[in-house]
């Protein structure tokens, strides 16, 4: 098994990667790090675990929404990306929820 360095939200991690396997790993990396700088960037939140919560939330919807549409969704517009909670309301629920869900003990696990 190969190992590979990459950058996700600035911080450098090493990751193991099946011989062949290293573009689509690179792939992934690039999309957990596009969807993280964007919650980042929006302002709103700073911990990086609610970040990296927030993104896998929001890639798993998107991975959903392809597995029942028969045609793949366009990518949004470039702004789209950048959008703040306050323009997205499912951004803004799942924050909401998320909120709620650390207010009780401060932790997800």
């Amino acid at each position: 098994m190969k190992q590979l360095e990459v950058q996700i939200l600035g911080q450098s991690y090493l990751l193991g990667c099946p011989e062949g396997g290293e573009a689509r790993l690179l792939d992934a990396v690039k999309m957990v790090d596009t969807a993280m700088c964007a919650i980042r960037d929006g302002g709103k939140i700073k911990a990086r675990d609610r970040i990296a919560v927030l993104a896998a939330l929001n890639l798993a919807f998107d991975l959903s929404d392809r597995d029942r549409a028969p045609a793949p969704r366009p990518a949004p517009p470039q702004s789209a990306a950048t959008a703040s909670a306050d323009s997205d309301p499912v951004l803004a629920g799942l924050i909401e929820q998320l909120d709620q869900a650390l207010s009780q003990d401060g932790q997800l696990i």
